[in-house]
């Protein structure tokens, strides 16, 4: 496999257009679902920052991403809260430093 080949991240990004095509919801709603299921299933860093550019294109700013941790918080418990927030951090620095 050569090594511009990335058969996983291209399996997930054609998931996400495809789950935005077909949900009805807008692009920046589905986007805020899927960082609330996230949080829900304590989901790993590499799949915030699989998600970080998509939700940049939406126009998802920090303001909204702390809104839907803090709408989960009392269903999901604090601690998958702080974990996802360590975990979305890292997913920034991760990304900043490979741009």
């Amino acid at each position: 496999m050569a090594m511009n080949e990335t058969p996983v991240l291209n399996l997930l990004a054609s998931m996400t257009e495809a789950s935005i095509a077909v949900s009805g919801l807008d692009p920046d709603e589905l986007m805020l679902v899927r960082i609330a299921a996230l949080v829900a299933v304590d989901a790993p860093t590499a799949s915030y920052l699989t998600n970080l550019e998509t939700i940049a294109e939406v126009g998802i700013d920090a303001e909204r991403l702390s809104g839907v941790l803090a709408a989960v918080a009392p269903i999901v418990g604090t601690a998958r809260v702080a974990s996802a927030t360590g975990k979305i951090v890292e997913a920034l620095a991760v990304a900043e430093s490979n741009s």
